[in-house]
């Protein structure tokens, strides 16, 4: 069952912090030698913008008092190739810095989604896909911009501050430290806001994520909403759910509105300080000369651009971080179900199944089986029945390791499934479950899904065994027919003959078939039964189904109640002892 809903806000485990910070960097390293070179132009760019005034300060005290329309005329022309200078090297810069940027955003969508590749049945069953969805889509696309951009203008403007600070200090250290004190109450009032942001930001992530759930849903189950009128309602969910993340944005807005005029109203009031000091020293007679204090006051207004710049990336990470601290949940969520240190290749197999003293609880409290024990001699087909949600699909789901006995163990051929590679097991194993999952695509995109190296031929031929073959030629463009979404376009029985000939082309000594016959027709189910009997001989089966024709030919029948085996025995033994299975067949 799911964690959360829709309607469910995600607990958040583990909040920004500064392992995360590094964790970012490390993604960064390895283009170093890039981030140097930029690094350097921005440095050239820095000490480009430090000119100016400069310029105005020479102007000022040397040229116009000299009439030196000489004079005027160079410094013109510094001017202007100081101008050029900078639109190169910002330039380059832009150019060096996006296409970093998207590489290192193309390296953590790769990270996270290989993650998902390895993350057990549970981190999937305990939450929407939405909400799994917005992680690798939305969160990420949101961090394009921070490695484009953000992060080394972080540095930049850090290093413009600093070295502004020293030609203002080289200036006049009265009037420098007037500012470097502003920077202390404007510095509190930025974290201050920050932590605000943080909490908003979350909260809005949490509203967003629900939001995506649920139009998820929507998507998903669109047959079943429009069968049972549920348009008007699922707006008005939507409209709510909508409104709830709205609300979070303006919260945000209304803490954002603060945040700039707050800054400037410190920063002007700094102004101002510096001017009354400015004043008292030349009327205390202090050696200040004009370009001097004009110089000052061009430098302070270029050191209010890094400072502003400063404080709106600050915001912006504020943003990214309650993004990063969703993606880096989902990176750092431990596989329950991974290949254990010291983990053997299973050899290949003969198909022998044992279930020893096993116990088995999806949430730790209830058990679902209990001393469950269980002898498969290869090649013999068990089937299982039983009420619902006694265990049947439990059984199945031990044997490829979807999940991990709670007590006991289960053992293929004397190995311990826990004890080989994840790949090794299931790779000799076939698999088919109740809905068939049909990727878009050809035909034989389809049916080669589970071997890659499977040539057309072996395709073809595995089809023809489980009589697919007559549908499927009576397509368009045959075996190379294109495929919806989800098979879009095929009948519920025609999927399953096509993730059935799937299980074919592997050829696997345990074949599970759990309810893979309940979409068939009759018609289809004959070709199938058919089928069976071939794909049946020599492999060891386990059977999960409604249909008692599609189990009453097994070797074993199953009857899975009160958390283990209550009946086991042949169909013809079972309907002898008028017991559970006996009622189960009248009932049918």
């Amino acid at each position: 069952m799911a964690r959360n809903t829709y309607f469910q806000d995600e607990v958040l485990e583990e909040k920004f912090n500064s392992k995360q910070l590094l964790r970012i960097l490390r993604y960064a390293l390895p283009y170093k030698k890039i981030f140097i070179g930029v690094g350097a132009m921005m440095l050239a760019a820095i000490g480009l913008s430090l000119l100016p005034a400069l310029y105005i300060k020479h102007i000022v005290d040397e040229v116009i008092p000299a009439g030196s329309y000489e004079g005027l005329s160079l410094v013109i022309c510094l001017f202007l190739l100081t101008g050029l200078a900078d639109i190169i090297i910002q330039f380059f810069h832009g150019r060096l810095m996006s296409k970093t940027g998207h590489t290192i955003i193309y390296n953590i969508r790769g990270d996270i989604f290989k993650k998902l590749q390895k993350l057990s049945f549970d981190y999937f069953d305990n939450r929407p896909a939405g909400k799994i969805l917005i992680r690798v889509t939305n969160y990420i696309d949101e961090l394009a911009g921070f490695f484009a951009n953000t992060l080394l203008n972080f540095v930049i403007n850090i290093l413009k501050i600093a070295v502004l600070m020293v030609f203002l200090f080289a200036l006049n250290y009265v009037l420098a430290s007037i500012i470097l004190a502003i920077m202390i109450p404007m510095g509190a009032f930025v974290l201050f806001i920050r932590s605000k942001l943080g909490k908003l930001f979350r909260n809005v992530r949490n509203k967003d994520s629900n939001r995506v759930a649920f139009t998820s849903e929507n998507i998903l189950g669109v047959t079943i909403i429009k069968s049972f009128n549920r348009k008007q309602k699922n707006m008005e969910i939507y409209g709510d759910l909508v409104n709830q993340s709205l609300r979070g944005w303006r919260n945000i807005h209304l803490v954002n509105e603060l945040f700039v005029p707050g800054v400037e109203t410190i920063w002007n009031i700094g102004n101002m300080l510096i001017y009354i000091a400015a004043l008292s020293l030349i009327i205390g007679g202090a050696d200040l000369h004009v370009g001097t204090v004009i110089a000052f006051i061009n430098y302070i207004g270029t050191f209010w651009g890094p400072l502003n710049q400063l404080s709106m990336i600050l915001q912006q990470f504020t943003s990214v971080s309650s993004n990063l601290e969703r993606v880096f949940e989902t990176m750092d969520t431990p596989p329950l179900i991974s290949d254990k240190d010291g983990a053997i290749e299973l050899p290949p197999i003969e198909g022998r199944v044992t279930f020893e003293n096993v116990t088995f609880s999806y949430d730790g409290k209830v058990n679902v089986l209990e001393n469950f024990d269980l002898d498969v001699p290869k090649g013999k087909t068990i089937a299982l029945v039983g009420p619902t949600g006694a265990g049947k699909s439990t059984v199945v789901n031990l044997i490829p390791r979807f999940y991990d006995v709670t007590g006991g163990r289960v053992l293929i051929d004397g190995h311990d499934v826990r004890d080989v590679t994840l790949k090794s097991l299931r790779s000799q194993l076939g698999i088919m479950m109740q809905d068939p999952f049909i990727f878009k695509g050809t035909v034989l995109d389809n049916i080669r899904y589970c071997r890659e190296d499977a040539t057309d031929e072996e395709c073809i031929e595995a089809a023809k065994k489980i009589f697919a073959h007559e549908f499927i030629s009576k397509l368009p463009n045959g075996y190379y027919s294109e495929l919806g979404e989800r098979g879009e376009g095929l009948s519920a029985g025609e999927k399953q003959l096509l993730s059935f000939a799937r299980v074919i082309l592997r050829d696997p000594k345990i074949l599970i078939l759990d309810e893979a016959t309940s979409s068939i027709d009759t018609n289809t189910e004959q070709k199938i039964q058919k089928a069976l009997e071939v794909l049946l001989e020599g492999r060891t089966s386990f059977i999960i189904a409604h249909r008692l024709s599609t189990i009453i030919r097994a070797d074993c029948i199953l009857y899975i109640d009160n958390k283990g085996i209550a009946e086991a025995g042949t169909h013809e033994k079972l309907i002898s002892k008028k017991g559970l299975y006996y009622m189960l067949h009248k009932s049918r």
